[in-house]
């Protein structure tokens, strides 16, 4: 009886007066048979989904948005997201940490300290923990801020490319290959998910239920340079959705509006009415039949996202610019 002396207060009496005598009962009793922490990872969740995003300024000049806004999912899970008024680009950057060691994926699109004081703003989050820093895929707004972390005490920093990401995680075999990641009390699902990028990588974090999927889905126009390698990562990330719990899938930017089906156009540094960076995880597969369905290269248009081939100029530049790269 103490116990649900202790529940029973949290419900809210102005929703309690609208609802039946038997709607009540089975509330309350939803509410003693479930742990504190389950309504507190709900809470959590839809505040995330719900969440409106720093999205730039109409005037950069005048603007005060922070290089940096952090945000705590819980009090070990931090999503970042880089000023647009910075870089248009604008990437997100996840923050997970374990009792030991903290993973940041992706470190961002701006190399200089001062204007983006991202190693600063991780270590006062991690506090004394090791860091270990790797990235979605290696095109430069998701790699620039690595310089912050290079040569810094307690941290590793995952290179970019086809054979540092490969070595660390110990892939043998990169189309079908599963690494783990062990961060102390926490550990991580890293899966190779090239067609956006060679060197693109899916993480699954069992304790979020987060599928990040770099810019391989997240809502808004994805450019994919290898179709057929991007056809067969979204159907293994739809079979991953079915055997594992996700609660939201996580890319690496916002550039859908929030009507259905509309983009902002590239370089747009004011995004005032931006979609939600969650995207349910049937989207994985309803994009995989759609791709299944799509006998040949060409544009998919969804309310969330839109998918399109490189052309050859893109590709050439894309190449050009990793072989430079790495």
């Amino acid at each position: 009886m103490e116990s649900k002396a202790k529940i029973i207060p949290l419900l809210d009496i102005t929703i309690v007066k609208k609802l039946s005598n038997s709607s009540v009962l089975m509330l309350a009793a939803l509410l003693v048979i479930t742990p504190a922490s389950l309504w507190a990872e709900a809470s959590a969740d839809s505040l995330l989904r719900d969440k409106q995003w720093i999205h730039g300024t109409e005037d950069c000049e005048v603007g005060d948005d922070p290089a940096i806004e952090v945000h705590r999912y819980d009090d070990a899970s931090y999503i970042l997201r880089q000023s647009k008024c910075l870089n248009f680009e604008a990437p997100f950057m996840f923050l997970l940490l374990g009792t030991k060691t903290a993973l940041l994926l992706d470190s961002g699109a701006t190399k200089d300290a001062i204007d983006f004081p991202l190693y600063d703003t991780v270590r006062v989050l991690v506090a004394d923990r090791d860091i270990v820093l790797i990235h979605s895929h290696s095109h430069g707004d998701h790699t620039q801020g690595d310089v912050q972390f290079e040569g810094k005490s307690g941290v590793t920093v995952v290179e970019a490319s086809g054979n540092g990401v490969t070595e660390f995680f110990g892939f043998t075999d990169w189309t079908s290959g599963e690494s783990r990641l062990e961060l102390g009390g926490r550990e991580l699902v890293i899966l190779p998910t090239p067609g956006h990028q060679e060197e693109a990588i899916t993480v699954y974090d069992p304790k979020t239920k987060w599928l990040l999927t770099g810019d391989t889905v997240y809502p808004g126009y994805i450019y994919v340079k290898d179709w057929q390698a991007y056809r067969l990562s979204i159907e293994r990330l739809a079979l991953f959705s079915q055997d594992h719990p996700v609660s939201a899938v996580l890319g690496s930017h916002i550039e859908m509006t929030s009507t259905p089906g509309q983009h902002y156009p590239i370089g747009t540094t004011y995004q005032p009415e931006e979609a939600s960076l969650v995207l349910d995880p049937a989207i994985l597969l309803e994009l995989n039949s759609a791709l299944v369905r799509r006998d040949k290269p060409g544009e998919i248009q969804r309310d969330e996202l839109i998918v399109a081939p490189m052309n050859v100029v893109q590709r050439g530049v894309s190449n050009f610019v990793r072989w430079f790269s790495q």
